[in-house]
């Protein structure tokens, strides 16, 4: 076999992968001690066959594949990946690209020329922003932040680019107290420290509460940046955007919105309620393998002001001259220099859904969660816990027999996981143990959802029996 061909068994090995997925048991089928069984060996001196090596992998792995490609896995917030995108990907990797530049790969220059293109006008944002292609939502909040910091210092006559962080003037930076983790994460890797951040509070459903924020921006003097949600991570819930960016305008704030999955809401004429004035922000960060349903790994960096953007970088590596003003290089809006030419999957998957196509991913996992909050609101002793106004949904089971309440949703979660129908888990609400369903791919149906209502049931009913 030559080693190309290897190729063909790869690709035959994920055929058959994805015909059997959405009959795989929801979670991963082998312990971690199982999996290093299979795979765990020395390193050979003498390198094995490409087949061999291939047919090792395969043998290894696939028992310890979580399936969250496939339609009931609840868990976190993971998109499918729908077979164009799929394709793409191994176009992608046979075509071995590096985006770093024009003259390093023309096609993939031009190519996110136009999916940047595309994406702002599907979004509704600024034709004008620039767009940046990352690794998810953690590396675009990093890069807008980033972007954010050296705006605000600029106006205050500080260049940190030249000049550093030390004995900059103070950046305040306001987040809600229910922001998700990637944001805080970007503020400490930025060396603002989250210390120094004005933790504002938010209602019951993770909204920043609007007069807690007014009080915190008008304490706050020089350069600020404040930090908003499109989709809370558990609730799904969106901060008002217009009274927020009024406010940030008014005071010369840099108004930065995390909207990982949220983001895509504003594909859907039927949520355009809750993304009113989302466009007015500075910029937007987004990951395309959530509600996009591409695979791993891809996310977007939207900035307004696409001259701040394209200047993130100001050093460039002497060997990698620009082609000029009107040709992309990709590595000059995003931290890193060599990065995979994540525009081809994102191309081959907008070209295929179009506009409408990614309006009906989203509205038909809103509607499935909103199956999930009703039905299950009719199980004894569940009590849903937030508005379901997206595509999450959060639940607790509060029998009166439990000692324990939080113990008792941690062991109904692991037995729904032990079941495999299908993947959810917990997370922590306002000091409880919840559990929470997140549905976000493309080929979930509401078969699947009641197929794992059910299966919630006979876990709560295990549980119950089972701690009598």
């Amino acid at each position: 076999m030559s080693d190309n061909k290897i190729l063909l068994t790869a690709a035959q090995a994920a055929l058959d992968y994805r015909e059997k997925l959405p009959h795989l048991p929801a979670g991963a089928q082998a312990s971690r001690e199982e999996l290093l069984s299979l795979v765990n060996a020395d390193l050979p001196d003498d390198g094995e066959s490409p087949d061999a090596a291939i047919q090792m992998l395969i043998k290894g792995a696939e028992r310890g594949l979580a399936s969250s490609a496939g339609p009931r896995y609840f868990g976190f917030v993971i998109g499918g990946s729908t077979p164009a995108s799929v394709a793409a990907d191994w176009l992608a990797s046979a075509w071995d690209q590096n985006a770093q530049a024009y003259s390093t790969s023309p096609a993939a220059s031009v190519i996110e020329e136009i999916v940047a293109k595309w994406l702002l006008d599907l979004l509704g944002l600024p034709k004008e922003s620039g767009v940046g292609f990352v690794t998810g939502a953690q590396m675009a909040n990093f890069t807008a932040l980033t972007i954010a910091r050296n705006a605000v210092l600029q106006k205050q006559g500080w260049d940190v680019e030249a000049d550093g962080l030390q004995g900059a003037p103070h950046i305040n930076v306001i987040c809600g107290e229910c922001c998700h983790a990637t944001v805080r994460s970007a503020i400490r890797l930025m060396g603002l420290g989250v210390k120094n951040v004005k933790t504002v509070s938010a209602d019951s459903e993770g909204r920043i509460e609007l007069g807690a924020f007014n009080r915190a921006l008008a304490a706050c003097k020089g350069p600020t940046i404040v930090c908003a949600q499109a989709g809370n991570v558990n609730t799904g819930a969106f901060d008002v955007f217009g009274p927020m960016a009024a406010s940030a305008k008014e005071r010369g704030a840099w108004l930065h919105i995390d909207g990982a999955f949220g983001l895509w809401a504003c594909a859907s004429p039927k949520l355009k309620y809750l993304t009113e004035h989302i466009n007015e922000a500075d910029s937007w960060a987004a990951d395309a393998h959530k509600w996009l349903n591409v695979p791993y790994d891809s996310g977007m960096v939207i900035i307004r002001d696409a001259a701040l953007h394209r200047n993130l970088k100001t050093a460039r590596c002497v060997y990698s001259a620009s082609a000029g003003p009107d040709f992309r290089d990709g590595s000059q809006w995003v931290p890193e220099n060599s990065r995979r030419a994540r525009g081809f999957v994102l191309y081959a998957a907008l070209r295929n859904l179009g506009r409408k196509g990614v309006r009906q991913i989203v509205d038909n996992c809103c509607e499935i969660a909103q199956t999930f909050a009703t039905e299950l609101a009719k199980l004894p002793h569940v009590r849903v816990l937030n508005r379901v106004v997206l595509n999450q949904v959060l639940f607790r089971v509060e029998p009166e027999s439990a000692i324990d309440t939080d113990a008792f949703n941690k062991s109904v979660a692991l037995r729904i996981q032990r079941n495999g129908v299908c993947w959810m888990g917990t997370t922590q609400w306002r000091g409880q143990t919840a559990l929470r369903i997140s549905v976000s791919n493309w080929s979930t149906t509401t078969a699947d959802a009641h197929q794992s209502i059910a299966s919630v049931k006979n876990a709560i009913e295990q549980e119950t029996q089972s701690s009598q």
